[in-house]
């Protein structure tokens, strides 16, 4: 990958992509935990809570950058990433962070915070890298800023247009492909057979995307037996805070939909 080639600035646009999408949660996370400061001290805490977190960021990243040459990594980390790729479709990520009330507190929470949320993202983009370090800190210097001033805006983006949410796994899925392809114990057999090294690729990008759809798709469903018993998926019971000793009320709302609504009793 030569500077400023076509091939330098698609890592770039993929690793931008990979930040934004992976990464619009932690400016949530620096939200929760500044909310509680003074006014004063809440620019100084998302400043240098983030300035911290980038910092971490690229040193993992550039540590796992060099950590993938070693032979068998590639293949690990490629796993790895079809699985956050997977993830990335069918999570809903909750929000524990404790808001605290004074600035160093604060930092130390976004930056604490940020590390431990930021595994996907570090192994998505030293595989996107191709172990270049120009790209691994290009990107974040780009996508970070995007993240901090506009993650809100770009978090309702992904909910009204989810192809971009798609867009970020494909991405990461074929980023994963390359990463089983290219490890030094089967790159050599991979280029000798480009038909199968593709063929590969393009079946974990769509295996990523068919699953993701399918668990949108058919994850969600309530089923009913032939007593007329409902069987709701975890999901929607962890979602909802539904326990077995609940008992509800059912009603409908404008639409004619059927609604219920948890009694008190």
């Amino acid at each position: 990958m030569e500077w400023l080639d076509a091939a330098f600035f698609t890592a770039l646009l993929s690793i931008v992509l990979i930040d934004l999408v992976l990464a619009g949660d932690n400016a949530i996370v620096i939200g929760l935990a500044a909310r509680n400061l003074p006014k004063e001290h809440q620019k100084k805490a998302i400043i240098w809570g983030t300035v911290g977190a980038i910092v971490i960021r690229a040193v993992a990243t550039l540590v796992v950058v060099w950590l993938l040459k070693l032979p068998a990594l590639l293949l690990i980390g490629g796993v790895v990433l079809v699985w956050i790729a997977y993830k990335l479709l069918v999570d809903k990520k909750d929000h524990e962070i404790q808001a605290q009330k004074q600035l160093w507190p604060a930092i130390q929470t976004i930056i604490v915070a940020d590390a431990v949320m930021g595994f996907d993202n570090v192994m998505a983009v030293a595989g996107v890298s191709h172990g270049s370090f120009l790209l691994v800190v290009l990107g974040l210097l780009i996508s970070v800023p995007i993240v901090i001033a506009g993650s809100t805006l770009f978090i309702k983006w992904m909910e009204k247009f989810p192809w971009i949410m798609y867009a970020g796994a494909a991405v990461l899925a074929f980023t994963a492909g390359k990463m089983l392809t290219e490890d030094p114990l089967v790159h050599s057999w991979f280029e000798a057979n480009p038909v199968v090294k593709w063929a590969l690729i393009v079946l974990v990008v769509a295996g990523v995307l068919v699953g993701g759809l399918w668990k949108k798709w058919f994850g969600f469903n309530v089923s009913i037996n032939d007593k007329g018993h409902l069987t709701i998926p975890n999901e929607l019971v962890q979602e909802a805070g539904i326990r077995p000793d609940d008992s509800f009320t059912a009603s409908e709302d404008e639409q004619g939909r059927l609604v219920l609504v948890k009694s008190n009793g």
